[in-house]
């Protein structure tokens, strides 16, 4: 479906030739989760699919929680990635927030290393500079850029699940070999 072509860096390309990776990429949070799942083979991606996993206020904290590894290990099951990209912490204004989402990306790591998977972490703006070029790019440059990408007829909502396929095209930009 896209025709975006990305190179690997040099040396990596005739290692990962003909091998798909599937990666599932995941915004934490604990009112919402987004996650995103893409294919990458040949240097071409692919979007397979995205959501979001949204939790009650109302819900005991640790409720939330479970509720959060419960329908991320669906997700997991339902597509069965071979490796996994997140956002990493940002830390605003609002530490309290960024308790809660740190929480949040503990149960996600866990049902990430439960499966073995290889887990790459990268900070908001390296997935801006990978998905847009620029570290300064705004919320809607990243999402549009990740449609294009995709070659999606809308961009992709909620924003969270947008951001989990950004760290997913992230992932797919910063190739590694997994054997």
């Amino acid at each position: 479906m896209c025709t975006t072509i990305w190179r690997f860096p040099k040396g990596l390309e005739a290692a990962n030739k003909g091998r798909i990776r599937r990666i599932a990429g995941i915004d934490p949070g604990l009112a919402s989760t987004g996650w995103g799942v893409v294919e990458y083979e040949n240097n071409r991606i692919r979007y397979l699919a995205h959501g979001c996993i949204e939790t009650a206020a109302a819900l005991p904290r640790a409720e939330r929680l479970f509720f959060i590894y419960r329908k991320i290990n669906a997700v997991l099951d339902t597509y069965n990635p071979n490796e996994a990209a997140m956002e990493t912490l940002y830390f605003g204004r609002n530490v309290s927030s960024a308790i809660s989402v740190a929480e949040a990306r503990g149960v996600l790591s866990l049902a990430v290393a439960e499966r073995n998977l290889p887990l790459a972490e990268f900070s908001p703006n390296m997935i801006k500079k990978a998905v847009v070029g620029e570290t300064r790019a705004s919320k809607e440059q990243v999402q549009e850029m990740v449609r294009l990408i995709l070659g999606l007829p809308v961009v992709p909502e909620p924003d969270h699940a947008a951001d989990a396929l950004g760290a997913a095209v992230c992932a797919a930009h910063n190739a590694w070999v997994i054997k």
